[in-house]
């Protein structure tokens, strides 16, 4: 597995956990989830343009 891939599951994986459904998440609202899909969004793009 290359560090692009690795990268990418654990930001997914972040990204599963500030979810605002989860109990421990509920008061934080859209903030990290947004913050941390953004960064998947940039990491995607890099691996699709190969730069990861």
């Amino acid at each position: 597995m290359s560090l692009g891939t690795i990268l990418l599951i654990v930001l997914i994986l972040a990204l599963v956990g500030v979810i605002p459904a989860w109990p421990h998440s509920s008061g934080w609202g859209y903030g990290p989830s947004g913050i941390v899909g953004l960064l998947v969004v940039i990491v995607l793009v890099m691996f699709v343009m190969g730069r990861i």
